[in-house]
């Protein structure tokens, strides 16, 4: 199993712990994502931590595919890869309507044909096998639409990238998971209950019916698993009751809201509706409250060290079925980090 941190993105303030990076550089984990919402963005401190490690990877967790070209991200990841010797992963992600439109000021649109379009894009920027010529339904290059002069032309990468450069997506939708599998390197759910690869085994397998023989050897499954340990196991929830709250609630509109859907498919659908129902109300602590403890035990590990070796059982046995290769650990315990790695490493 390959294991990785989630760095996140910043507060009000920002700071990046270089002594827990390095710490878990040297239990032998493989890779640290940073992230972005409408703050710090996900590049620049994936190029600081790059500059201090030694071995670890570092990927983007994600970078919002609306808020730069995806000439733009092929650039900024082989520049990474080039000066890193290779530890750069590049992770997309749609980001969301009120963050795309209200922030970056760009319309949604199709998130799907985005992502299965900027990676075909990025790959053949990568791969130099001929001038940049693409024709979709999101992206056309060269550009000829509205206010185009007529003189774009097709450009070949003046960096020659020899480095592989992993792509990942952000997605829990069927046909986004289906289009990660048909284009991408691996895919990462917000949180996933490692005993219901059926949740995702039909898109997954969609998408690598569309390749030349893909299979679960070639994509990496990444979850986010957060990890609280503590005495008090009711208490060690509670970071994950608020973050799966927030999502299942208030992330999105009533009616688009893909984590409220995916809840409902991992098997709590009245739970799912109570949440968002409380959250959008404004009764965020009753919202916390109405997430089921089973969701939180099958998708988070929480509680003494013990415990937490117990229930890494169960994402072994994901690993040994294929069903999961990396876990990317939200948590910055030195203590919790070493637990994981000493069990999973």
């Amino acid at each position: 199993m390959k294991l990785g941190i989630l760095a996140g993105y910043s507060g009000r303030k920002f700071n990046i712990s270089m002594d827990a990076i390095k710490h878990a550089e040297n239990l032998g984990y493989d890779s640290i994502w940073t992230a972005e919402a409408y703050g710090s963005d996900a590049v620049t401190p994936a190029a600081w931590i790059l500059a201090q490690t030694d071995r670890i990877r570092v990927g983007t967790a994600i970078m919002q595919m609306p808020a730069r070209s995806p000439a733009m991200a092929a650039m900024t990841a082989m520049s990474l890869a080039e000066l890193s010797g290779g530890r750069f992963i590049c992770g997309l992600g749609a980001s969301g309507p009120q963050v795309v439109e209200g922030w970056h000021g760009v319309p949604y649109g199709k998130p799907v044909s985005r992502l299965r379009e900027y990676v075909q894009i990025m790959k053949q920027i990568f791969a130099r096998e001929g001038a940049l010529e693409f024709e979709g339904q999101v992206y056309s290059l060269p550009y000829t639409g509205e206010g185009a002069t007529g003189l774009g032309k097709p450009l070949k990468s003046i960096l020659h990238c020899e480095e592989d450069i992993p792509i990942f997506a952000a997605t829990i939708t069927d046909n986004g998971v289906a289009a990660a599998a048909e284009v991408a390197d691996g895919f990462f759910p917000v949180w996933m209950d490692p005993e219901q690869y059926s949740v995702f085994q039909g898109p997954i397998e969609k998408g690598f019916a569309k390749t030349e023989g893909k299979d679960l050897t070639q994509f990496d499954i990444a979850p986010f698993v957060t990890v609280v340990m503590g005495d008090d196991v009711e208490q060690c929830m509670m970071p994950a009751r608020g973050m799966m709250a927030l999502y299942i609630g208030g992330m999105g509109a009533r009616d688009k809201n893909f984590y409220n859907d995916y809840c409902k498919r991992l098997g709590f659908p009245d739970a799912a509706v109570e949440i968002q129902d409380l959250y959008l109300a404004g009764r965020k602590d009753e919202a916390m409250a109405a997430v089921p403890e089973e969701l939180v035990d099958a998708c988070a590990l929480v509680g003494p060290a013990d415990r937490i070796r117990e229930r890494l059982a169960r994402w072994k046995s994901a690993e040994a079925q294929g069903h999961v290769s990396s876990m990317l650990l939200g948590c910055q315990d030195p203590a919790a980090l070493q637990v994981v790695a000493e069990e999973m490493l």
